[in-house]
């Protein structure tokens, strides 16, 4: 079996965090952008936060929604730190996660062991780049 590009790990990371905001929330997000850079992932999701949390918040029960995120990212993580490992054959070292309530979006970062064996390997943007010490 071939390696995957770079890009069909991340559009497969893209379609498996969908399902599983649509599985785990019963939501299904906007825009899901995924980019590998160096041995760290990137992921911001749009249109993340779900219709009881936008009610909650438009209510004026800012704390409470925040709540409520803080634990369903809680849930969420293990599942994304989970999937991401199955797809690129990886250990993620570390993931973290956060929601703007009011803007409605979701960061991740995630930490990888090594970079996932692909066929285009120089298409990684090198964000790590190590400057010599003198």
């Amino acid at each position: 079996m071939s390696k995957p590009t770079i890009g069909q790990l991340e559009r497969e990371i893209t379609h498996r965090i969908r399902s599983l905001y649509m599985k785990q929330l019963g939501h299904r997000p906007g825009k899901i952008i995924c980019q590998f850079f160096d041995t760290e992932l990137a992921i911001s999701i749009e249109n993340s936060v779900s219709v009881p949390e936008q009610t909650l918040v438009r209510a004026g029960y800012d704390m409470l929604a925040e709540q409520v995120r803080l634990d369903l990212n809680k849930i969420i993580a293990p599942q994304i730190k989970d999937l991401i490992e199955e797809i690129i054959k990886k250990a993620v070292v570390d993931l973290l996660l956060n929601t703007n309530l009011i803007t409605g979006r979701t960061g991740i970062i995630v930490f990888l062991e090594a970079l996932p064996e692909v066929r285009n390997r120089e298409s990684i943007p090198k964000a790590n780049c190590k400057i010599a010490q003198e």
